[in-house]
C-alpha cells in the first residue's frame, strides 16, 4: 500500500515540474589549479517561469553541469515573483538598476513581439509576455542584467494595485 502512494506523490510531483518553462541564460566554468593538474566547477544561471505572470531566477555552483542547473532550478523556484502581465505586454514604461547595469521596459502593441537581448528575452518568455521593448544601458554582464530586469519587475504595478492604493475603482480610474 505505501509503494503505491509514493509513486502517486512523484507523479504529482513531476506533473508540478513540467508546468514550468526553464531557460539556462549563462553557464560558466572556472578552473582552480591544485597539485594534481586543473580542477573544474561550473556555475548556472536559470530563469523558470509559468507562462501565467510568475518567475524566478536562480544561480547555483557545483562540480558537475547537471548539478550546478538543478541548484539554480531549486533556488528559482524559491523565489518566483509576480509579472503583471495587461493584454500580453507590460502594463507600463520602467527602468531598473543593479550595479552598472539598466534595463527599460517599454510596452508594445499587439504583434511586435519580444524584442529584448538574451537574460531579458528569456524572463519575458518564461514569464508570459507577448510583446514588449527592451533597451539594455550600461554594463552588459548576464547576471546584473537579469537582476535589473527584477527589479524592473518589483517596481511594476498592475491597474487593481494603483485603484486600491488611490481608494477608487477601476472604473474610476480607466474612465
Amino acid at each position: 500500500m505505501e509503494r503505491s502512494r509514493d509513486r502517486d506523490n512523484d507523479r504529482s510531483g513531476s506533473e508540478k515540474e513540467k508546468e514550468f518553462i526553464e531557460k539556462l541564460v549563462k553557464l560558466n566554468r572556472t578552473a582552480k589549479v591544485v597539485k594534481g593538474g586543473r580542477r573544474f566547477s561550473f556555475s548556472a544561471l536559470t530563469v523558470i517561469g509559468d507562462r501565467k505572470g510568475n518567475v524566478g531566477f536562480g544561480f547555483g555552483k557545483a562540480n558537475d553541469v547537471s548539478e550546478a542547473i538543478r541548484k539554480s532550478i531549486d533556488k528559482a523556484k524559491r523565489r518566483l515573483v509576480p509579472l503583471p502581465i495587461k493584454n500580453g505586454t507590460i502594463p507600463h514604461e520602467i527602468l531598473g538598476i543593479f550595479k552598472a547595469s539598466r534595463v527599460l521596459l517599454k510596452p508594445a502593441c499587439s504583434g511586435t513581439g519580444i524584442i529584448a537581448g538574451g537574460p531579458v528575452r528569456a524572463i519575458m518568455e518564461a514569464g508570459g509576455v507577448t510583446d514588449v521593448l527592451s533597451k539594455s544601458i550600461g554594463a552588459s554582464s548576464q547576471y546584473n542584467v537579469v537582476k535589473a530586469t527584477f527589479d524592473c519587475i518589483s517596481k511594476m504595478m498592475d491597474a487593481k494595485t494603483i485603484a486600491k492604493n488611490r481608494g477608487k475603482s477601476l472604473k474610476e480610474l480607466w474612465g
